[in-house]
């Protein structure tokens, strides 16, 4: 195992370039999706279906990609799933119906599935407990920057150059950082974790009665389905109900995503590390405070118009956004090194079931037989039962190290 500092830095650059491809591609379809709608003829539920038929196929091909982690090469699994969704991504050349899209936003959900199960239990470790908070901060702000990064391809190409086009700029890099991958060394297993592996925290059958992990999975669940149907309807939105075209639109909420996620990121990573020698429950506090709070924010950006709209859009979404190091974190120190992949991929399983593939069909569906203002109603509901279950669950965090010398925190 390499002993200089460069070594654990380099592995984290390389996972949250790829981390960030990974949201990228997800992202350019919600950008260019009013002309996608277009060329096809397509129902706003049909549109929504797109989205939730690939995260139906992640969420299902996790479980498997958990398990096959825990037993073998994590590297050698990342990388060849990484050459797989690239190589999907790129075939869009030759996507000529909505049936065609389908398929391929459905494979491509497969591939990338094999990256975010095993990825988060590489990085854990690489680097000690007490600061895991941070340093999943910077591999999560593969969220707010490649999905901001995905509007503003889609947002600037896709009008002028046609949809499919943003999706080959996307695709080719992947398959540069999953050959760079191959010269990094794999960290072992739980090299940094302080907690022993009980039947709760180390056999599958424990997660069930492993409270700290359920909780977390369903916060996270709640949480997703907010962030899930905002992410697919809010350029849509901002287009046919508050006027802007379709490009400024994009233009405006990738701004607003990069810009709250990068603060948002760091900042709930780094605020629930500092809580963590007096709170042992600061993930889970740090997420259930961001979400409550986020509530009466994104109902008034949603639903009211002039000066104070944008920054509320703004807020909400670094609140909505502050949860996710933190709760992966969470995550992560609720269960044991041998089988944290497992784990993420039951979490995957449980928290896209019950969020983001729902979410933006029914948006979808709400939309057709109301508006689709109306339809944000749901998310932000969501993130009311989110801060709910998440202020349950601090009784349940695990108390981990805190200090070089070990001391726990009350």
């Amino acid at each position: 195992m390499p002993s200089t500092k460069l070594y654990p830095r380099t592995a984290l650059a390389l996972l949250t370039a790829l981390n960030l491809l990974n949201y990228i591609d997800r992202s350019v379809l919600f950008a260019v999706q009013p002309l996608v709608q277009s060329e096809f003829h397509l129902t706003n539920t049909q549109v929504g279906y797109l989205t939730s038929a690939f995260l139906g196929f992640y969420m299902v091909a996790a479980p498997f990609a958990g398990p096959l982690a825990d037993r073998y090469s994590r590297k050698w699994i990342i990388i060849v799933g990484a050459f797989f969704w690239s190589a999907l991504t790129l075939l869009t050349a030759v996507t000529h119906t909505y049936w065609e899209l389908l398929l391929r936003h459905t494979l491509v959900g497969v591939g990338e599935a094999t990256f975010v199960t095993i990825a988060p239990t590489f990085v854990a470790d690489l680097f000690p407990e007490r600061i895991r908070g941070r340093i999943f901060g910077i591999f999560y702000l593969a969220i707010p920057v490649g999905t901001a990064m995905g509007y503003l391809l889609g947002g600037k190409l896709g009008p002028s150059l046609g949809w499919r086009y943003p999706f080959y700029v996307a695709g080719v890099p992947g398959f540069l950082l999953a050959i760079a991958l191959l010269f990094i060394p794999e960290p072992p297993r739980g090299q940094f974790d302080s907690q022993k592996e009980t039947f709760e925290r180390g056999t599958l059958r424990g997660l069930a009665r492993n409270a700290a992990f359920l909780t977390v999975t369903l916060g996270m669940a709640a949480g997703t389905f907010s962030l899930g149907g905002i992410q697919v309807w809010m350029p849509t939105f901002l287009s046919r109900v508050r006027g802007y075209s379709l490009e400024s639109a994009n233009l405006m909420f990738g701004k607003i995503v990069v810009v709250a996620g990068i603060l948002a990121s760091l900042a709930g990573g780094w605020i629930g590390d500092r809580l963590l020698p007096r709170m042992k429950s600061s993930y889970y506090f740090v997420s259930a405070i961001s979400m409550g709070l986020g509530v009466p924010v994104m109902f008034i950006g949603l639903f009211t118009r002039g000066p104070l709209m944008l920054p509320a859009i703004a807020v909400a979404a670094f609140l909505l956004l502050l949860n996710t190091s933190p709760l992966n974190t969470a995550l992560v120190n609720a269960v044991g090194a041998h089988i944290r992949a497992t784990a993420i991929a039951v979490n995957i399983f449980i928290f896209h079931l019950l969020g983001d593939v729902p979410s933006p069909t029914l948006m979808g569906y709400v939309a057709d037989r109301q508006s689709l203002q109306a339809a944000f109603i749901l998310p932000i509901i969501a993130m009311a039962i989110s801060s709910a279950i998440l202020f349950y669950g601090m009784r349940f965090a695990p108390e981990v190290q805190t200090t070089e010398t070990g001391v726990q925190p009350g």
